[in-house]
């Protein structure tokens, strides 16, 4: 006798071939049995479109690390507050002030250079090199040769220190080490090379150039020479902007060798020859 309702498979004998046509409401898979009844009598549009349950994963976006975009930010705040605070100490702590503020900007220059993202010194070519002799001595020579005797009177306010009889100038060794190895070293790091990143050339050269006045500044004595004041500024301005477009022209070393270029003829040579 025949069951009043359709069969299942699972009325099915073993021995017996199950045909979909058949049994046209059989168990077919998993899906509620209206759906079923709806998707065989052509109720439902299957969505081909629709993803399949064993569609693979999209593929997994990589997140870039923190340190591959160094921002300079933190590094430019902490560095411009140290060099204001070490302001106050006025002629008096020359040489430390100059130590400390160039070796702040060293501290975060090789620490962009070792683990962050910076510009990095690589096999440069020579003629890139000579340009930045080239454009140094461009720079420095006019300014060598006209204001000689103003450079070598600003240099003898700039790199001095007190002694227990007051305040004297440097050695030309403490000076030529400064404005020689440190001051390119913290600086060209720091400017040229990270903060100089992705940004225009300019801006680079400007927040150098505010740099250097907060330096410089106060070691000049800014109401007593205001002449040598507006100079040395005009001169600090004009020398950034340089070695910020050096570095973006011919590459981060050469604008290290354009500024030690520089600093040879505009500060080592005349406070060699002051009288």
């Amino acid at each position: 006798m025949q069951p009043p309702y359709p069969r299942w498979d699972d009325d099915l004998p073993d021995d017996e071939d199950s045909d979909d046509s058949l049994h046209p409401f059989s168990r077919r898979d998993d899906q509620p049995i209206i759906r079923r009844i709806r998707r065989d009598r052509g109720l439902i549009v299957e969505d081909d479109s629709a993803p399949a349950d064993d569609a693979p994963p999209p593929a997994p976006v990589r997140v870039t690390a923190r340190a591959a975009n160094t921002d300079p930010t933190f590094g430019l705040l902490i560095c411009f507050a140290l060099n204001i605070g070490l302001a106050a100490l006025g002629p008096a702590y020359g040489d430390l002030r100059f130590m400390a503020a160039w070796s702040a900007l060293a501290l975060f220059g090789v620490g962009a250079w070792l683990i962050g993202s910076t510009v990095r010194v690589g096999s440069e070519r020579v003629e890139n090199l000579a340009w930045g002799v080239v454009f140094g001595v461009l720079v420095g020579a006019p300014l060598l040769v006209v204001g000689g005797r103003t450079l070598s009177a600003t240099t003898a306010l700039i790199f001095r220190t007190g002694t227990e009889t007051g305040l004297t100038t440097l050695s030309l060794g403490a000076v030529l080490a400064l404005v020689v190895f440190v001051m390119p070293l913290g600086e060209t790091l720091f400017f040229r090379g990270l903060l100089q990143t992705g940004r225009p050339f300019w801006l680079a050269g400007a927040a150098a150039s505010v740099w250097s006045v907060l330096l410089f500044f106060p070691m000049v004595e800014t109401a007593q020479y205001p002449l040598i004041a507006v100079l040395t500024g005009s001169a600090l301005v004009l020398m950034n902007v340089m070695y910020s477009y050096v570095c973006q022209r011919n590459g981060l070393a050469a604008a290290w060798l354009c500024q030690i270029t520089i600093n040879l003829l505009v500060f080592v040579i005349p406070f060699a020859t002051r009288a």
